[in-house]
């Protein structure tokens, strides 16, 4: 009988290479999907203090420009230190500490601007001062009704006090109820922005604790 059985490698069929799993242990037909825990909300809030409280910060420097180059002359100090009579005391404070008060406004609003952008970056020190700016501006929201009130109220006298002025109470009362309806809108939003910032999921987002 003759030998049919074949020597070397001719003829031979060639082994399939081996299969080496990919890393990790998966199976390459099987996609790996990463959860993103960035919530929408965070981000659309980040961005709209973003662009607000940046051109906030703009305006009071320019104005904290102007009023340092415009306003010390001692002529222009004296007219604030000293308002016209009959002006409401609220009035006359203000303006007495005009620099203060305009300082102060930057300062926020710079405050307000680095805190978004740590917001957008998920920092949890940036939510927690976003949370205390919201509660301040629930206080403002509210403040500004009363001191509306108040400066009204002391033109609205002085308005009287002069022989056949014209009566403002109804003018008045519709600019303050037109403003307290706003005041509690915003106060409202700044307050349930507060709450959903200190709730556990984004808090989670964040690394911190509600």
């Amino acid at each position: 009988m003759r030998d049919v059985s074949c020597h070397g490698s001719r003829g031979a069929v060639a082994a399939p290479p081996p299969i080496v799993p990919e890393r990790g242990g998966l199976d390459p037909g099987i996609g790996m999907t990463a959860t993103n825990t960035r919530s929408t909300f965070v981000t659309v809030v980040a961005w709209i203090f973003i662009v607000l409280s940046g051109f906030a910060t703009f305006v009071g420097a320019l104005q904290n420009i102007m009023v340092a180059t415009m306003f010390s002359k001692p002529e222009f100090e004296a007219a604030m230190r000293a308002p016209p009579p009959g002006a409401p005391p609220l009035a006359a404070f203000m303006l007495g500490h005009l620099r203060l008060f305009i300082l102060a406004v930057l300062l926020v609003s710079a405050l307000t601007l680095a805190s978004s952008i740590g917001l957008l970056l998920r920092r949890n020190w940036a939510r927690l001062v976003f949370i205390g700016l919201m509660l301040l501006g629930m206080l403002w929201s509210i403040g500004s009704v009363l001191l509306q009130v108040a400066m009204f109220s002391s033109m609205r006298e002085q308005f009287h006090a002069v022989k056949g002025g014209p009566d403002m109470t109804a003018f008045v009362a519709a600019i303050v109820a037109f403003s307290a309806v706003f005041a509690i809108g915003f106060a409202g939003l700044y307050g349930w922005i507060a709450k959903r910032l200190s709730s556990r999921e984004i808090a989670a987002e964040f690394g911190g604790d509600p």
